[in-house]
């Protein structure tokens, strides 16, 4: 269904779980994890760029105060977040805006942006380069460039039925979506919140696959500065852990949401 332009997914009913995808996903994503909350409320959203999402931001900030009025419209008031990379990062930047409405936060593979100006440029100009050559090229010439980053050579090792789902979710996007949503939303067009990041007191789960380096070291950083947070190194997965290691990124995250999501009551403070 469609809310303030955005498509949103729900599915059961119960505590509500709400889960943002990555660049090049959408709300398909994470069709695979609805067995692990039979008694929860998934809802899933195409974020702006992606699936069948019409809406249109200039900002990170934007997003968040959509989302904020999705949520709001869906009569959402406290709920569990869920983010993987691109998502993540949104997840976080919502959680930091409207942490009154987050009940547990998890990041999969995600980021509090980049802290430097110069970090900042550099990575904008990387997202430009790609942007412009998303436009320039067909849908297809540019998934075959983006199944070949370093970032998701593990996913080579998956089954020929899961790399050919990944393969036709990427396929479906609007290439103008994905342009406007790496000049928009992009990591370096993302102010960086790790000064935000000890005001957060809800209970965070961080989430990253052990051959992910970068952002291993990144999530070990941002496992120091959340005062109620815990960190999961993956064995046997890279960036897209819920995708590599479903059962195990699935039972971890229902175990977390129903333990600390019932407590909240701050016992995993450092």
């Amino acid at each position: 269904m469609y809310i303030d332009n955005y498509w949103v997914e729900r599915y059961g009913n119960g505590q509500p779980v709400v889960l943002l995808h990555g660049f090049t996903g959408s709300s398909q994503t994470w069709q695979s994890l609805r067995p692990f909350f039979p008694k929860q409320q998934l809802i899933v959203i195409d974020l702006p760029g992606h699936g069948h999402t019409r809406a249109k931001v200039e900002s990170m900030d934007d997003c968040c105060r959509d989302l904020y009025r999705v949520f709001s419209e869906l009569g959402l008031k406290l709920f569990d977040l869920v983010g993987y990379s691109m998502g993540g990062r949104t997840a976080l930047s919502f959680a930091c805006k409207y942490p009154e409405m987050v009940r547990t936060l998890t990041l999969e593979s995600a980021s509090p942006g980049l802290a430097t100006k110069a970090e900042r440029d550099a990575r904008q100009h990387k997202d430009q380069e790609l942007a412009a050559y998303i436009a320039n090229h067909s849908l297809e010439a540019f998934v075959n460039k983006w199944e070949n980053i370093p970032l998701f050579a593990s996913q080579k090792q998956l089954p020929l039925e899961i790399r050919e789902k990944i393969r036709h979710e990427r396929l479906s996007q609007a290439k103008e979506g994905l342009v406007h949503s790496l000049l928009t939303m992009g990591t370096g067009m993302m102010p960086p919140l790790w000064n935000q990041l000890d005001q957060l007191k809800m209970p965070v789960l961080l989430m990253v696959g052990e051959w992910d380096q970068k952002f291993v070291a990144i999530n070990k950083k941002m496992d120091k500065w959340l005062p109620n947070s815990r960190l999961e190194i993956i064995e046997n997965a890279g960036h897209a852990i819920h995708v590599e290691q479903i059962k195990i990124f699935g039972t971890i995250l229902e175990e977390f949401i129903l333990e600390e999501g019932h407590s909240n009551d701050g016992r995993m403070g450092k």
